[in-house]
C-alpha cells in the first residue's frame, strides 16, 4: 500500500492572502486521454484542504490533473469580469514516487498563476 499523499496551498498573490473557498477537482489520467474523477475539495480559510486530496492508500503512480475551479472567487474579490480569464485552472502533472508526499500549489491573481512542486 502507497503512503504518499496529495496537497495543494492557493495563495491569492495579487492580495496576499490565502484564496478560500475555491473549488478543486482532482481527476487521474488514463492512458487513453479519459479523465476518470477521484476528489472534489474547497479550500479552507487557509487556502489549503482540510485533509489530503489524494490520502494515503487511494495514491497510486500516474498522471493526475487538479482543475482549480477560481472563476467564482476571482469574480466574488475582484468583481464581474475578474474571473472571465482565468475561470478554471488546469495543472497536469505526474506521480512517480507513489511513497512520497506530493504538494501542488497555486499562486493566483485574476490575470495569471504559477505551480511547482512544493514541499
Amino acid at each position: 500500500m502507497a503512503n504518499g499523499f496529495l496537497t495543494t496551498h492557493i495563495l491569492d498573490t495579487a492580495s496576499g492572502v490565502p484564496a478560500a473557498g475555491v473549488r478543486i477537482s482532482l481527476f487521474r489520467l488514463a492512458e487513453d486521454g479519459r479523465r476518470e474523477p477521484l476528489a472534489e475539495m474547497t479550500s479552507n480559510e487557509d487556502g489549503r484542504t482540510d485533509s489530503p486530496i489524494l490520502p494515503a492508500g487511494a495514491f497510486q503512480n500516474g498522471r493526475y490533473e487538479l482543475i482549480f475551479h477560481a472563476g467564482d472567487y476571482l469574480r466574488g474579490k475582484f468583481g464581474p469580469a475578474a474571473g472571465d480569464f482565468l475561470d478554471q485552472v488546469p495543472v497536469r502533472f505526474g506521480i512517480a514516487d507513489a511513497q512520497a508526499h506530493y504538494h501542488v500549489p497555486l499562486l493566483l491573481s485574476p490575470y495569471g498563476y504559477s505551480t511547482y512542486r512544493g514541499s
